[in-house]
């Protein structure tokens, strides 16, 4: 089992920034991949961008490239979401989610990580609001 706990959101003006944290704990050594997920009131869950615990891969949704940056460190068990000229359409509940088996192998360039069922626990989310 992996626990996952997000911190980090808030409400925050249309350009500005937030740096989202999710510690895990518990059988973290197990992990394979991390990433970062969001729902939007009616929407359903849509990917981010997501992270290798081995060699540093990263993946990110098109929406949010040049404008999030995803980061790890293996050492305190933390993943990290910067969000830089955040907009209106970013506002959701932001949920991390880790992979124990799918990406031990698989490159994110041959199998993308986009889809929900890759991951075997999720956080109880975090709500970040952003006003125009």
């Amino acid at each position: 089992q992996v626990q996952l706990v997000e911190s980090g959101g808030g409400l925050v003006q249309a350009g500005g920034s937030l740096r989202l944290s999710c510690a895990a704990s518990g059988r973290t050594f197990s992990m394979a991949a991390m990433g970062w997920f969001r729902q939007a009131p009616g929407k359903e869950r849509e990917f981010v961008a997501a992270i290798k615990w081995s060699d540093f891969e990263i993946y990110y949704a098109d929406s949010v490239k040049g404008r999030f940056t995803i980061s790890r460190d293996n050492r305190n068990n933390l993943m990290y979401l910067q969000m830089n000229s955040l907009k209106p359409e970013d506002t959701a509940v932001y949920y991390c989610a880790a992979d124990m088996e799918s990406f031990r192998a698989a490159s994110f360039s041959t199998m993308t990580p986009k889809y929900r069922y890759f991951y075997d626990f999720w956080g109880q989310g975090t709500q970040v609001t952003v006003s125009s």
